[in-house]
């Protein structure tokens, strides 16, 4: 059998290496490096040393630097939680503009920027359909409003929807009443 191709496993190959002494150091290093070669295991002496660690850095940077990637990912949980906030009426249209301001605050110490205008109109745009009034006012207004304008605006828009609503009831639970009486 002629052309039969078998594989060779190097790590059971024998190198000759002879003892290191004084005069033999060249082809001592060459029979090392082929024989770790060989068996895979010239990684360490391949690649270039780690940067020791230095005396300059303190335990408080040594921690604060291990944190640094974690503001990445802290920037990115508040910025889905900041996606997903919606208003509702437990919670109220204070709390939900205050939560999303206290959002955008926290971003900006992680360097995440938000100008003010944008935050205007995304808070706009989480507001439910009930506010759509109120929206096409502040889209019609020639001013941009800042952000506590805006909060003083919606609690006053909540406190007309909750009137309403107040009223609606009243119409109903009256009309049942007039049903009634016939």
């Amino acid at each position: 059998m002629a052309g039969v191709i078998q594989p060779v496993n190097f790590s059971y190959m024998k190198c000759d290496v002879p003892k290191l002494k004084g005069d033999n150091y060249k082809v001592w290093k060459e029979r090392i490096l082929l024989h770790l070669g060989w068996m895979d295991i010239d990684y360490a002496i391949r690649k270039d040393e780690h940067p020791k660690i230095i005396e300059t850095s303190t335990p408080d940077q040594a921690i604060d630097d291990q944190f640094v990637t974690s503001d990445k990912a802290l920037a990115s949980t508040l910025i889905m939680q900041f996606s997903s906030i919606k208003l509702t009426k437990i919670k109220g249209v204070h709390d939900h503009l205050m939560c999303m301001r206290d959002i955008a605050a926290q971003l900006k110490v992680l360097e995440v920027k938000m100008l003010e205008t944008f935050l205007v109109q995304y808070i706009l745009c989480t507001l439910p359909q009930q506010y759509g009034p109120f929206k096409i006012f502040y889209n019609t207004h020639k001013d941009k409003w800042s952000i506590d304008e805006l909060m003083n605006m919606c609690v006053q828009e909540e406190g007309r929807l909750a009137m309403e609503d107040g009223e609606k009831v009243n119409l109903i639970v009256l009309g049942k009443e007039n049903d009634q009486a016939k």
